[in-house]
């Protein structure tokens, strides 16, 4: 059940030569754990972030018997499982397969499917494209070759609202109103019936390893293909009008709070749910983990929000915690130069237990008492917004957001970059704080 992960990546391209693949990817999965100075890791793919109530019950099990305690929630919303002991992929497996979160043995690593999470639950968006998930999904289970796709190919199914659009996938789809939608891929998009999206997407990712095959340098995403080795949307029997196709737009995630009549959205702090913090999340119809490391629980009572915060989840949009991630770091990883997650914590106990209480924490220093999410701009301006802000323990910047965000990359043990910038940790505070609100 274990296989073991290379070493070192393979190397980089010089600019302008084509990126060489000569292996497949190493991304773990949920057969194929990584081993990690913290233990093995396992990564549970989840289309669209979707657990229901049952398989959240198993998934905090599963955290507290066989690994740490705790369920990291991935920039692509999905889970994994950390401190896991050497043979106990067997046990996980089963457990996993028994709750419906291991439907195939191989393809769980290709089932990469991001969608607008709040979409079906708000009133917003010109589709609810959850249900273009489970679609797409079924495609993906029922085709064969998809197994050869890497664990990195991801698809995003944006419901016109701009909320993952931007989110950088190989094959996009756009809700864009009247029964249509867009699908995008390598720069270049077609308009098609809505009820034809999730078979196109899947036929786009055929097209692309057709495209990889031919072009021989074993492409994992889209973006890997070398010049004249596009997608051809036309060859692969999509059916569609070609239509401009600008740059996607990358819109704000929910914020934190209620979403609607029976829907609430949260965050974890530094995208880590203790299985207790997990629990916490029902009774729900079901609970879809976001891009954003949070989670949009559907089928609740809005009034238990402030439940969800007394548990320690992010629930209000100026918390000092909102926007703040971090990769493992120190001691998870060999790689990291520091412990950045005690770094990343906000406020004066940023080295006490990261995984306490956000409203234990404090303020930000510099700026206490005033929100996390927005500071006050000058006289007679409005709020300026704060970008989000990620802590990295190498150069590699695991799990960093997408579109515009402060860089905090740790140099050493006590010494970091915050967007270049060398600060030492004492200094972070008030550089992180100013980064965030002056760009």
């Amino acid at each position: 059940m274990l296989a073991a992960m290379p070493p070192t990546p393979p190397p980089v391209p010089e600019p302008g030569e084509p990126r060489v693949r000569d292996r497949g990817d190493a991304c773990p999965g949920a057969l194929r754990l990584h081993s990690a100075d913290d233990g093995r890791l396992a990564r549970l793919r989840l289309p669209a972030g979707r657990l229901t109530s049952h398989q959240v019950e198993v998934l905090a099990d599963a955290a507290e018997t066989l690994g740490d305690g705790s369920i990291s929630i991935t920039s692509r919303g999905n889970a994994e499982l950390r401190g896991l002991a050497d043979g106990c992929g067997a046990g996980l497996a089963a457990l996993l397969a028994e709750a419906g979160l291991l439907p195939s043995r191989t393809h769980e690593r290709v089932r990469n499917i991001v969608a607008s999470p709040a979409s079906g639950l708000d009133g917003l968006g010109a589709t609810d494209v959850q249900l273009w998930a489970r679609e797409l999904d079924s495609h993906l289970l029922s085709a064969p070759w998809a197994s050869m796709l890497s664990g990195r190919f991801l698809f995003v199914l944006d419901d016109g609202r701009g909320d993952v659009a931007g989110l950088g996938g190989d094959v996009t789809l756009v809700a864009v109103g009247g029964g249509e939608a867009e699908l995008h891929v390598g720069g270049r998009a077609v308009r098609l019936a809505a009820s034809d999206a999730p078979s196109a997407a899947l036929a786009a990712a055929g097209a692309f390893l057709a495209a990889a095959a031919e072009a021989g340098t074993g492409a994992w995403r889209v973006r890997e293909l070398p010049p004249g080795y596009g997608v051809d949307l036309a060859e692969c029997g999509v059916a569609g009008e070609p239509v401009p196709a600008p740059a996607l737009p990358h819109g704000p995630p929910p914020a934190p709070g209620v979403l609607g009549p029976a829907a609430l959205s949260v965050l974890a702090p530094l995208g880590r749910l203790t299985a207790a913090r997990l629990r916490a999340l029902l009774p729900a119809d079901e609970v879809r983990l976001t891009p954003w490391r949070g989670a949009v629980v559907a089928g609740t009572d809005p009034g238990r929000l402030p439940l969800l915060d007394a548990a320690g989840l992010i629930t209000r949009p100026d918390s000092p915690w909102a926007g703040v991630t971090a990769c493992t770091g120190r001691p998870g990883c060999a790689k990291s130069l520091a412990d950045v997650r005690a770094d990343a914590a906000p406020g004066p106990a940023a080295r006490l237990e990261t995984e306490g209480a956000p409203d234990a924490v404090g303020e930000l220093p510099g700026e206490q008492g005033v929100p996390a999410a927005r500071r006050p701009g000058p006289p007679g301006h409005p709020a300026r917004p704060v970008l989000p802000v990620h802590f990295s323990g190498c150069e590699r910047r695991c799990g960093h957001p997408h579109g515009a965000w402060t860089d905090v990359l740790a140099t050493g043990d006590d010494s970091y970059r915050v967007d270049g910038v060398p600060t030492p940790r004492t200094a972070l505070p008030d550089a992180v704080t100013k980064a965030r609100t002056t760009r």
